[in-house]
């Protein structure tokens, strides 16, 4: 699987930790957001919010790995956009149900709040419950099949109740926007991983004129 970890500016100093966390479960990481020692630019949980669902919507990755101090914001944030299902997650048992049930293609992470002594153990749990088991498989083994038909229907709402992305981008405001596309590296990263929706690529790169 193919997964992004995008870090905003409060949790930039965990990006190590999850990074750590992640060796060796044999996943392709691509680290898009800020790293521990980064200042400027830097980039909110707005922001990765945004990056994360241009990555997922030009199917650049498979998934996002995201977070910030609490770990709301980033959620609320990245919630905003189509084609995007993502979970809260604090602890492994998060992890592992929303996997399993919802299916999701996105977490965010608690990374200030109560991140104290074997936090980065807590996460390497995390990591290795929630690539453990088949995306949408259900649990428990009754509820598995009202548990898919409840994943599908919530695609549709969720398509249903968004703008799409080629529509959100050209009405974004530039305090949103253009740090994202200014930030360095992201565009040619859309660039060269994109594997549909070029027309979304084509408006970044209009509106980063």
């Amino acid at each position: 699987m193919k997964i992004a970890v995008l870090n905003e500016v409060s949790s930039a100093e965990r990006n190590t930790d999850i990074l750590r966390a992640m060796d060796g479960l044999g996943h392709e990481i691509i680290n898009a957001g800020m790293k521990k020692g980064d200042e400027k630019p830097e980039l909110s949980y707005i922001h990765t919010g945004f990056m994360s669902a241009i990555l997922l919507n030009t199917g650049c990755v498979d998934f996002v790995i995201g977070g910030c101090g609490t770990g709301q914001g980033f959620l609320n944030s990245v919630m905003q956009y189509p084609g995007v299902s993502c979970g809260l997650i604090k602890e492994p048992l998060d992890a592992w149900l929303f996997m399993q049930i919802n299916g999701g293609n996105c977490i965010s992470l608690t990374l200030n709040q109560g991140y104290g002594w074997a936090g980065d153990i807590n996460l390497r749990f995390i990591f290795e419950k929630l690539f453990s088991v088949e995306r949408g498989a259900g649990y428990p083994d009754h509820r598995r099949e009202p548990q898919k038909q409840s994943r599908l229907l919530l695609e549709k709402i969720n398509n249903v109740a968004h703008n799409s992305m080629q529509a959100i981008i050209t009405k974004l405001p530039d305090e949103a926007l253009l740090p994202v596309l200014g930030y360095p590296g992201f565009i040619d990263l859309v660039r060269d991983n994109g594997t549909r929706n070029k027309e979304l690529l084509s408006i970044l790169e209009d509106r980063k004129l």
